[in-house]
């Protein structure tokens, strides 16, 4: 498949000994395969203002080199010592995703469909989210139950995602092979099981409604598996701290500590999910070491948390993100969601959305993510839809209208990590002494190495990749991402 590439004005194509086009036609970067051969190393490239997208390039091959010296930039690999392990990357299943996805021609649909969940020929995601009934990317709001004291759930149905969410569901797991592990997260209990009486607008779940509340997950949890969409992992809120426009509800840290502790996690052991992976906190690296604190340092609470998921929405804190791997390393770490918002169809061509993504996904996996995940994988041309107007950017945007997708080069750098960083890989350790290029790197279980060097500045450096008493010379461009594989 040849993928849709940004138009750029001023194109210029720079062309060095180290980066030489062996491909016609440029097509996506492939995957390593076995045996590997330690003398040379793939290389992959996306840069701004060339015709590079994922595009492959000529390999690099190694050289005895047993010393780095500090007066040239080197990027040093040593498989030898291993963190944590990755359970995947990918894109949030919304309803605004799906309902754009059917609104498609065939081709069109195809043509996603191969562009994010197949590995060969697109960028190979495996671990999606998508909502507990609704959120803001839906045409609507509403709710499995909406019937006021069901306490039974006897009126729960999920027939709403039947439509279009369900289905699109089913079509990524063909293509991607039953790959993907689903991750849910509620935005809102029924309004009628809030304190507000409203989906939207904040609000807190009624206590005379928790134990209905944790029924619900269950209820859900058990609706999709008999659509044959098991459910891998959970959060217990999206957004815990923000009252928001649409669907929303707040928690403190310790009444998401006590509901985890008290109902949610011992209803879903009772009803066979202990297995599912749950999550506390879902919002923004800001406060999450606190909020990670108050439930994990309970160790009835901790006993049924598998990790802490977070958000990038205020601020970076990427410090954050390390000091809850440091003090709870037995908990996984996951971002949840993230998306580059005001959609303006006149910037959709800005570099930096790209680099905004390549940045925050190297440093998160540098302080121990084991997984990242991106907000909708698909909007129509006006960035929904949205029942409230909240629209925002897509790796890949579709007019409704005329049948056409427009890539960002975000989803390109998305790819660099996604498509070479395999579940199962476990990070080694990168090191760059140029404060210009930042570096991560991973070992795959079939025993490739892919590292992913990324350059925010207006300079092509010349660099070195050394592993092992060996180094290969390359060129970083400006304002580019290059995955190496080896």
């Amino acid at each position: 498949m040849n993928y849709l590439n940004l138009q750029h004005q001023g194109l210029c194509v720079i062309l060095t000994a180290a980066l030489i086009l062996i491909m016609a036609g440029c097509r996506s970067g492939k995957s390593a395969k076995g045996p590997f051969e330690r003398d040379k190393a793939e290389m992959v490239v996306t840069a701004k203002d060339t015709e590079y997208r994922l595009s492959e390039l000529k390999p690099v091959r190694f050289k005895p080199d047993p010393q780095p010296v500090e007066n040239e930039a080197v990027v040093m690999l040593d498989p030898g010592k291993t963190f944590q392990t990755i359970v995947g990357f990918g894109g949030a299943l919304t309803d605004a995703a799906a309902e754009t996805f059917y609104k498609l021609p065939e081709k069109q649909q195809e043509e996603v469909l191969k562009a994010y969940f197949d590995r060969d020929r697109g960028i190979g995601y495996t671990l999606c989210r998508t909502s507990i009934h609704t959120c803001d990317f839906s045409s609507q709001s509403k709710a499995y139950a909406e019937i006021p004291d069901d306490t039974l759930l006897t009126h729960f149905s999920i027939a709403q995602d039947q439509a279009f969410r369900i289905p699109f569901i089913k079509a990524v797991m063909k293509t991607a092979g039953d790959t993907i592990n689903i991750l849910a997260s509620p935005w809102s209990p029924p309004a009628w099981m809030k304190t507000n009486g409203d989906m939207l607008h904040g609000g807190k779940l009624r206590p005379d409604y928790r134990q209905v509340w944790a029924d619900y997950y269950v209820r859900f949890l058990e609706a999709y598996e008999q659509e044959g969409i098991p459910v891998w992992g959970l959060t217990v809120q999206n957004e815990p701290m923000a009252v928001q426009t649409w669907e929303s509800c707040i928690y403190t840290a310790e009444e998401e500590r006590d509901f985890v502790k008290q109902y949610l996690g011992p209803t879903l052991v009772k009803n066979g999910f202990s297995s599912v992976k749950l999550m506390v906190w879902d919002h923004n690296r800001g406060i999450m070491y606190q909020r990670a604190k108050t439930v994990l340092d309970d160790p009835e609470a901790s006993k049924y948390v598998w990790g802490v998921g977070f958000h990038w929405y205020v601020g970076d804190h990427f410090e954050n993100v390390r000091l809850v791997h440091d003090a709870f390393p037995d908990k996984q770490l996951v971002f949840t969601e993230g998306c580059v918002y005001a959609y303006d169809t006149d910037r959709i061509g800005e570099w930096h959305w790209g680099e905004r993504y390549g940045e925050s996904i190297l440093m998160d996996l540098n302080n121990w993510t084991a997984g990242w995940i991106d907000w909708n994988v698909l909007l129509d041309e006006q960035g929904g839809p949205n029942h409230v107007g909240n629209y925002c950017f897509a790796p890949i945007h579709a007019d409704t209208e005329k049948g056409t997708l427009t890539y960002m080069n975000s989803y390109y750098y998305l790819g660099h990590f996604s498509r070479f960083i395999r579940p199962g890989a476990r990070r080694i350790v990168a090191s760059s002494n140029d404060d210009r290029l930042l570096s991560t790197a991973f070992i795959n279980t079939d025993g490739s190495i892919a590292a992913v060097v990324l350059n925010l500045t207006d300079e092509t450096i010349p660099f070195k990749l050394w592993m092992e008493g060996r180094s290969a010379g390359t060129m970083s461009l400006a304002h580019s991402i290059v995955t190496l594989v080896m």
